[in-house]
């Protein structure tokens, strides 16, 4: 069956001499893998080219649901970034949160609502000349809604402890390890209180920033025991510091 659709890089790895399999999370058909052919002409270099982490992509595929692995007919760009590519800080995060959907999305049906929330944050992303330092941390809390984890902020006033397990902020420290100090709980609750355009009124140092990072991990692995290893954190902490 032949489709077109919008779709999101994640991830791709070489497959022989002259291909690479893409995992792209699309629109229409949540995430599917694609192999592309990377030859050496120059139409097919420009074709790999488009699969950088995070880049948005319009595919038309030949489409099968008893193949696991998809052929790509045409690939093109679905929206040029202006700042993503060249700011290597944008362009770091962009790989940590590829690295982090491609860990987390598994489904292979549409979530027309999670596709567009993940395309119009990246596009926002892009463009932000404040605040963006705070994106990856903001794109993780609000990603965890759409998963069906969003962290309860709601039920404590001005203290208290983020407690992974319950997901929700509790009035007494648990008596398990699985849990924020008040400290990074109050940073997680300001910035569950902020829209995107907001992030520049996160004042947080880079180590309290390193640790409400941390702790969203964490509560990640909670809820995805295969997260494992997530290569890309050393790279992203070095750059922020």
């Amino acid at each position: 069956m032949h489709v077109a659709t919008e779709g999101i890089v994640l991830h791709f790895i070489k497959y022989g001499e002259s291909s690479v399999i893409t995992t792209i999370f699309t629109r229409e058909f949540g995430r599917q893998s694609y192999i592309v052919n990377a030859s050496r002409s120059r139409k097919s270099k420009n074709k790999a080219g488009l699969l950088q982490p995070c880049f948005l992509v319009d595919i038309e595929a030949y489409q099968k649901k008893t193949r696991d692995i998809q052929r790509i007919k045409t690939l093109k760009i679905n929206r040029v970034y202006q700042n993503i590519p060249f700011d290597i800080t944008k362009s770091t995060q962009a790989i940590f949160l590829a690295e982090i959907l491609y860990k987390t999305i598994h489904e292979q049906e549409s979530y027309p609502e999670l596709f567009d929330f993940i395309k119009n944050a990246l596009q926002y992303f892009d463009l932000m000349e404040d605040g963006w330092s705070n994106f990856h941390l903001f794109f993780l809390l609000r990603l965890s809604e759409y998963m069906g984890f969003m962290p309860d902020t709601t039920k404590v006033g001005i203290e208290g402890w983020f407690d992974m397990r319950k997901g929700a902020i509790v009035p007494f420290e648990p008596p398990h390890p699985m849990y924020a100090n008040k400290e990074i709980t109050q940073y997680l609750i300001q910035l569950s209180q902020l829209k995107i355009n907001e992030l520049n009124q996160l004042k947080i140092s880079r180590s309290m920033r390193d640790s409400l990072l941390s702790t969203l991990l964490n509560y990640y692995q909670l809820h995805f025991e295969d997260l494992g290893e997530i290569k890309s954190i050393k790279v992203l902490k070095e750059i922020f510091s």
